[in-house]
Order: C-alpha cells, then sequence, then structure tokens
C-alpha cells in the first residue's frame, strides 16, 4: 500500500522561504511520477511541479519557475518542493501525489495520479 506522507508546511513572511518533504513507502517508485499541487480556499487543485523518479526530469508551473525547485532523495525515498521567494498567492493546502505509470506528458492533470498525501498547510503573509 502506497503512503505519502507531506510535512514541512507553515507560516512565512513574504519573500521567505519553506521546505516541504513528500516521504513515500510501499511500493519502489522507479518509475513513478511523483507531483505537487496545490489548492486555496475557493479555488480548484492546480499543479505546482514534477520530478520523474527515475531520471529527475522536472517540469513546474509557470507560476512557480525559478522560485520553487523539486527535488527527490533515492535513499530516503523523500521527494521536496523548496520554495523561495514566496508570495502571498502561494497561499494554499499543498498536496504530494504519485503516479505509477510516470508519464512526463501528463504530469501537469491531477487526474492521473493514482496516490495523494493527506496535505500540509502553506500560509504566506504580507
Amino acid at each position: 500500500q502506497v503512503q505519502l506522507v507531506e510535512s514541512g508546511g507553515g507560516l512565512v513572511q513574504a519573500g521567505g522561504s519553506l521546505r516541504l518533504s513528500c516521504a513515500a513507502s510501499g511500493r519502489t517508485f522507479n518509475s513513478y511520477a511523483m507531483g505537487w499541487f496545490r489548492q486555496a480556499p475557493g479555488k480548484e487543485r492546480e499543479f505546482v511541479a514534477a520530478i520523474m523518479w527515475s531520471g529527475g526530469r522536472t517540469n513546474y508551473a509557470d507560476s512557480v519557475k525559478g522560485r520553487f525547485t523539486i527535488s527527490r532523495d533515492n535513499a530516503k525515498v523523500t521527494v521536496y518542493l523548496q520554495m523561495n521567494s514566496m508570495r502571498p498567492e502561494d497561499t494554499a493546502v499543498y498536496y504530494c501525489a504519485a503516479d505509477p505509470r510516470g508519464e512526463i506528458a501528463v504530469v501537469h492533470t491531477a487526474s492521473k495520479y493514482v496516490y495523494w498525501g493527506q496535505g500540509t498547510q502553506v500560509t504566506v503573509s504580507s
């Protein structure tokens, strides 16, 4: 059974940084795509970033390019989202997700992901 456990959320001032972690267990994730999504109150869940576990290819939403970095640690089976130069509009619940098929062309699509974490709240104050 796949489990994804996020941590690292919290309150930060605009311009500050946070690092989210997603600890994955229950499978070998070599063929997976791992994604971060976020959902603000009253808004739809939106794609933030994704990484192919094998090879490390990454993909980012335009709104976070140059500010956020996704990475993974094979030994710890953990995916990270380093968030810098944060803005109030980054405020949301952030979710980690896993797609067993690892299709880079559809990493933006939430419905393609099979497994989801419980989410972690990120709040950026102005």
